[in-house]
């Protein structure tokens, strides 16, 4: 089976795997039994090895998800739980004198410590995955922004994918892993259109470089559930530079990393996405904190403060931004696990398998997720 890879861009990675924090999950937010959760412990530990098999740099520097207050302290026990029973190595609950010989600049009552998370540039392991993919015989086409799926009259080939500049592939079978455009892919095929894919850019800080040893490793808050997003924390790069972030807005372009980039085609259909309006009264409180964050170096520092009390805002400059392709539901609420759908009846019934959602940690548990569709095509396509 010839297998050819087409990508929008003049180059893999250009998008979410090539602004990411670049951390390597270790599996303790995911509910147990998710696949986010199953997908991700595997995720670690095969990254690991095939980084290690391919000679690409890593450093696995380790996670402190910090308790600053008595009131997270249930919250940092239940995170405690749910990493323990989705197998998460060698994770442990440590007091304040210990975060101290970990981070010494870090301030916590109790804090989880998970050894094996780590670091790694995404663009760098993508790229290196498409070279497999090559000696493995795969053919890439670069500048192929798919806008069509059609049938044709062709009994080995019966699919038609069709670039926005007109041209075309026959093929026998379809899988999209669209990103940011994933409902794009899926209803330009005949698909529903939810989930909807609503994207939300998160803006960092970098430490200034004189600063960059304030932190050892990554420092995260206890997640509050009734937030959608994790909060800002610290974040070593593999270059030695440390991202502070990242807040979490609306982006009015889905490809938007300035603030202000606006596309009126995605405004208008997130201004008409009764979901998206669903979750912004739901968290209105919160989106507004977010936007001022955005505009305000002093209010992101101070939420860094709580961890790291020393940080001054002289010590911190902007640094790059991202877009998270968050999938959402009709009702407002959002899509959490990964999410794969096939067309099932029409001419093009059983040919096309869609990914209509893989947020993070989709790239630490990417690996696993090649198998996952792999297998859902073998249903999907009766192979």
């Amino acid at each position: 089976m010839k297998t050819l890879l087409v990508e929008k861009e003049n180059q893999l990675a250009k998008h979410q795997t090539g602004h990411n924090s670049g951390v390597i999950h270790a599996g303790v937010y995911y509910k147990p039994n998710s696949l986010k959760a199953k997908l991700c412990i595997e995720g670690l530990k095969r990254i690991y090895e095939y980084c290690d098999a391919n000679k690409i740099p890593y450093k696995k520097c380790g996670k402190l998800i910090v308790a600053v207050t008595p009131d997270q302290l249930p919250r940092l026990d239940d995170l405690y739980q749910r990493a323990t029973q989705n197998g998460v190595k060698d994770v442990k609950m440590i007091d304040g004198k210990d975060i101290k010989h970990i981070e010494p600049n870090c301030k916590g009552l109790k804090a989880l410590h998970s050894p094996h998370t780590g670091i790694i540039d995404y663009t760098l392991l993508c790229r290196d995955f498409g070279k497999s993919f090559e000696r493995a015989g795969g053919k890439i086409a670069l500048n192929f922004p798919v806008e069509k799926f059609h049938s044709a009259d062709d009994s080995n080939y019966p699919v038609i994918v069709e670039s926005k500049n007109g041209t075309k592939v026959l093929t026998r079978y379809v899988i999209t892993c669209g990103g940011l455009q994933a409902d794009q892919l899926a209803t330009a095929s005949g698909c529903s259109k939810h989930p909807t894919i609503v994207p939300f850019r998160g803006d960092y800080l970098v430490l200034k470089s004189n600063k960059s040893n304030l932190v050892n490793g990554n420092i995260y808050p206890v997640p509050d559930p009734t937030f959608p997003f994790l909060g800002v924390h610290f974040t070593p790069r593999m270059d030695g530079s440390v991202w502070l972030g990242p807040n979490a807005v609306l982006s009015l372009k889905r490809e938007g990393y300035n603030r202000t980039d606006i596309n009126l085609k995605d405004t208008l259909e997130m201004m008409t996405n009764s979901g998206l309006r669903k979750l912004a009264w739901k968290h209105l409180s919160y989106g507004l904190s977010e936007m001022r964050r955005a505009y305000s170096l002093s209010a992101t520092v101070r939420q860094l403060q709580a961890f790291v009390p020393s940080l001054e805002i002289q010590d911190v400059e902007r640094g790059p931004s991202g877009v998270r392709a968050q999938a959402l539901a009709p009702d407002g609420t959002l899509v959490e696990d990964f999410v794969f759908e096939s067309i099932s009846d029409g001419l093009l019934g059983k040919r096309i398998l869609h990914v209509r959602n893989a947020p993070s940690p989709a790239a630490t548990s990417s690996l696993p997720i090649a198998d996952a569709i792999v297998s859902k095509a073998k249903e999907c396509f009766n192979l």
